[in-house]
């Protein structure tokens, strides 16, 4: 099972409050295990114009603003910038399948705060990752569905409406779950 490109949606229940309601982008998926990050909880104390201060990174008046997101308990000091394929792949850039490239170094949030970089770009600090079966163990046991990733839907606006769209895209009402888990 490829995993890699794809949203995991959280269901209720997942029993971990970090994940309540979360929608995961999965960058890398292997015999390994896995790598994602959390695209729709954005961090409330952490600004990116706060995050360029402290990095010491002078921003341009059109520099741009991207929001800064809690991308998961891992590494949690540790940013990366999850973005649109139309910006210069650099030798620290990792694509991620369905078209998305993931850079985790200052220069892009340089690039940005000058007013360039990718037409499309979300800050995640710290990952979500699952050793090898861990995560496939979960999707077994219910705890997270499995839908594609629409670039329009990763980087929508409006953080708080992405759990029920992503939802939505499998054709599910939110009403209708269950936290327990059937099996046939």
């Amino acid at each position: 099972m490829e995993l890699g490109g794809k949203l995991l949606i959280a269901m209720p229940g997942l029993g971990d409050a970090r994940f309540d309601r979360s929608v995961i982008l999965i960058c890398a998926h292997s015999e390994d295990g896995a790598m994602g990050l959390i695209v729709n909880k954005p961090t409330p104390d952490l600004s990116f114009a706060g995050l360029l201060d402290h990095l010491d990174i002078s921003r341009a008046p059109e520099g741009r603003d991207i929001r800064v997101h809690f991308g998961g308990p891992v590494e949690r000091g540790r940013g990366f910038v999850l973005h649109s394929a139309d910006y210069p792949r650099g030798p620290a850039t990792m694509a991620v399948p369905g078209g998305f490239l993931m850079t985790a170094t200052l220069d892009i949030l340089e690039a940005l705060a000058q007013g360039d970089g990718p037409d499309a770009a979300l800050l995640a600090l710290g990952y979500s990752g699952w050793g090898p079966g861990q995560l496939e163990e979960e999707i077994l046991r219910n705890d997270w569905l499995l839908a594609d990733a629409p670039a329009d839907l990763v980087f929508a606006a409006d953080d708080s409406a992405k759990w029920v769209k992503a939802l939505k895209t499998l054709g599910i009402d939110p009403l209708t779950l269950s936290a327990t888990a059937g099996h046939a």
